[in-house]
């Protein structure tokens, strides 16, 4: 299959793997339009019968650090008509039906780690981190992360993620089940192919069966939690403890958050 782009978005397929590649680097910020060209690579592959197994991976230092809060319109972050919230545009990967790996080289920060639990398997470099930094910067989390990070790693860890904004380490990330398996930066894309590989060699009908039985009602579950997680992030936000957060966060020093 020949490499299409849709945006900052390139998408092609390789034997039986399809790959989906972030190409806004160094720290590929979404907004709407990257999710939604996210999604449409995945739906091609979803009706392409020669894909199997996909991989979603990124150019640049980091995976993915999340939304660009300085726009929040032209982000997403506000709801307009005839367009959906960010969030809302996101629990469309949630529905996609073919396997899907995360290659993760650096942050997977905010709704950057939320775009990383779509994925069925994460593979991580020693450099990766994972971060829910969303009560350091004075909301609530999104992306359907209430959903996602506790079902993977549990909810005590999850809530020291959530309550902490603790930066997972990629050794870290192995021994918590947040990664699935870690390479060396320089060997992660073969890596992460040659997990790939192993999916692919499976009996495709049997796989993508399996997978909906073991995501059977996930796509849902995070639909519900993204009402919930807007709901807060919209009141959150007009805080100012939140403009404390993204300040300081901008200034590289710690919140000085005053319950406001």
């Amino acid at each position: 299959m020949n490499e299409t782009v849709r945006g900052d978005v390139a998408a092609w397929r390789e034997g039986w793997i399809g790959v989906v590649e972030l190409r806004r680097p160094p720290h590929n910020f979404f907004d709407n339009e990257l999710i939604a060209a996210i999604g449409d690579s995945l739906e091609a592959f979803d009706a392409d019968p020669e894909c199997r197994v996909v991989i979603l991976q990124a150019q640049g230092k980091n995976f993915c650090a999340g939304a660009d809060f300085a726009n929040r319109p032209a982000t997403g972050l506000v709801e307009e008509p005839g367009r959906k919230h960010l969030y809302k545009e996101a629990t469309r990967l949630f529905r996609t039906r073919k396997p899907l790996i995360a290659a993760v080289q650096g942050a997977a920060v905010g709704g950057g780690l939320g775009l990383a639990l779509v994925a069925d398997f994460r593979i991580a470099a020693p450099e990766a981190r994972f971060v829910a930094n969303f009560a350091r910067l004075g909301f609530h989390p999104g992306f359907g992360l209430s959903v996602t990070l506790p079902r993977l790693i549990g909810p005590q860890k999850a809530a020291l993620m959530f309550y902490t904004g603790k930066r997972v380490t990629g050794e870290e990330a192995l021994s918590w089940g947040l990664a699935d398996e870690l390479a060396p930066l320089a060997e992660l894309p073969a890596a992460t192919r040659r997990f790939a590989e192993e999916i692919a060699l499976s009996a495709p009908l049997a796989v993508l069966s399996i997978r909906e039985t073991l995501r059977r009602g996930l796509a849902d579950q995070v639909e519900a939690a993204t009402e919930r997680e807007l709901v807060e992030q919209e009141w959150q936000r007009r805080t100012a403890d939140f403009a404390e957060g993204v300040r300081a966060s901008a200034e590289r020093r710690p919140p000085r958050f005053e319950g406001r």
